[in-house]
């Protein structure tokens, strides 16, 4: 069984946290670092992908809290 990403992405007034498949969003927030801080947590807990939207939902950034067997080699965090 395949594990769901977690995706932060903008609604029309908040920002959103949402898991793959979901049909309701796991919260709503005011700003996107906060539904980043509560994306984190439960991506790492899960070992899956946390993928973060621009204010378009264009994919802006990625990262990965999975077993990866070809890690990045940056070090952005």
């Amino acid at each position: 069984m395949l594990k769901k990403n977690y995706h932060v992405t903008r609604r029309e007034n908040s920002w959103a946290v949402i898991r793959e498949g979901a049909k309701r969003a796991t919260g709503l927030f005011n700003s996107q670092s906060s539904a980043i801080d509560r994306a984190k947590p439960l991506a790492q807990k899960d070992k899956v992908e946390l993928v973060i939207h621009d204010r378009h939902n264009k994919i802006r950034d990625k990262d990965s809290y999975g077993h990866d067997p070809c890690p990045p080699k940056d070090k952005k965090h």
